[in-house]
Parts: C-alpha cells; structure tokens; sequence
C-alpha cells in the first residue's frame, strides 16, 4: 500500500514562484528516486485555531504561507531507499542550498496508509489535515475514516487519505508531535481530501456537516487539537 512522506513548511509569500519553480525543477529527481506523485499545495484557506493551527505548526511569520506537500511511494522500503539517494546525490545537496524557505522549520515524516480511497485525477483543491490520534484508539479510528471517505466521495471528494505516523522524527525547532501537541501515548495522523475544485469542497462539506451519517457520539481523538486547512496545489508531478 502506498507510503507517504508528509511536509509542511512556511515559505514567504514574495518567493511562491521560485519555491514552486524550485519544487517543479527537482520533481524529476525525486521521480528517479522512485516517488510516484510529488505534490506541493500553497495556503488558501488556513484559519487560526484556538489551540492549534498549521500556522503555529511551522511557526509561520507575517509574511509567510503555509506549504502542505507530500511524496507517495509504493512501500516504505522505496522511500527509505529513496531517502539514502536524497541525502547523498550531490545534485541534491546542490538544490537544498538554494531552498527559498527556512528548512529548520520545516516539518516532516513517514507515514503508512490507512485509507486510500478515490483517484486524483483532476484534483484542484485539497484539504489537509494532521491528527493526534490515541495509539490504543487507531482501530477505532480506522472505522471511522474509513465511515467517511465514501461519503466524502458521495459529495465530490476525488480522494480520500489518511496514514499513520510510522517514522516522525523529533525536531529542533519543530515537528509533527509538537504541532499537534501530541500526549505520550498519541500517535500523529497525516490526512487529505482532495477536490476538483474550491467551490466542490464548500459544497461538499456544507453536504457532509448536514449529514447524518457523520455524526458520532465519541470521537476516536481530540477534535480541539485536529489541524486542518485549505491549499491550492501548485506542483503535481
């Protein structure tokens, strides 16, 4: 099952063309490396939360854009290969002197699918999420993504993926526990829902709160730490 190596990074607002000219010129790299699909998406939609947000996630600054990006694979053993190359080839080492962001804040990891479901063919618009998820309550949050992604789908989703945290470093600055202020025994779910377009995710998601079958009585994680937001890809390779 697919493998995902999940992003998020603040870039300052002045340099989106040269990041995702930076992005689009090393796709054809990490494609030999063996990532079936790079993705950058660009902050369109990224509210401030109460407790937590992508913001503080990459301690974004006044001027910066969250980025929500990720690499697929088709295992883990490709990835960790892959990781190897990246760290070693110097055509790599040569693009990451010129990144025009702040790496140090950049947040990443390996994460093992839970859900894939829908093809992203035509995909326009995505909403990405990171999740604090009891280790004890991954079964149960298993049943209920999988619950949801049909319906998802059923109102214009394309597809729907949510993946565990397998290999989550801890970082200096920041990371992907830290972002969501994950507790000892919390694992960290990357999730996204991808659409053809914005105006398919409002309408899609104005369907989905009035339905139903979305409605729990317990969630499997602490909703008031759950991240999310809305971005604009700019790099699908």
């Amino acid at each position: 099952m697919t493998y995902v190596e999940g992003f998020v990074a603040a870039v300052p607002a002045a340099n989106k063309e040269e990041y995702r000219r930076h992005a689009a010129e090393a796709a054809p790299l990490f494609k030999e490396f063996g990532v079936t699909r790079m993705v950058e998406t660009w902050g369109d939609d990224v509210p401030e939360g109460k407790v937590t947000d992508f913001r503080g996630a990459v301690q974004a600054k006044d001027d910066e854009v969250v980025v929500f990006s990720w690499f697929e694979y088709p295992d883990k053993a490709t990835r960790d290969a892959a990781n190897e190359k990246i760290r070693t080839d110097p055509r790599m080492q040569a693009a990451g002197a010129t990144m025009p962001f702040d790496g140090r804040r950049m947040i990443f990891g390996g994460f093992a699918c839970l859900v894939d479901a829908g093809d992203s063919r035509g995909s326009r618009y995505v909403d990405g999420y990171l999740v604090p998820v009891p280790t004890a309550k991954r079964q149960a949050y298993v049943e209920l993504a999988g619950k949801a992604a049909p319906i998802f789908r059923e109102y214009g989703a394309l597809r729907v993926v949510e993946a565990w945290g397998d290999d989550v470093p801890g970082g200096e600055i920041t990371d992907f526990r830290r972002a969501v202020k994950a507790n000892g025994d919390e694992n960290v779910v990357f999730s996204w829902v991808e659409w053809p377009s914005k105006e398919a995710r409002v309408e899609g998601w104005k369907k989905m709160m009035e339905d139903t079958r979305m409605q729990s009585d317990e969630m499997p994680f602490d909703g008031k730490r759950l991240i999310y937001g809305g971005f604009v890809p700019i790099v699908d390779a």
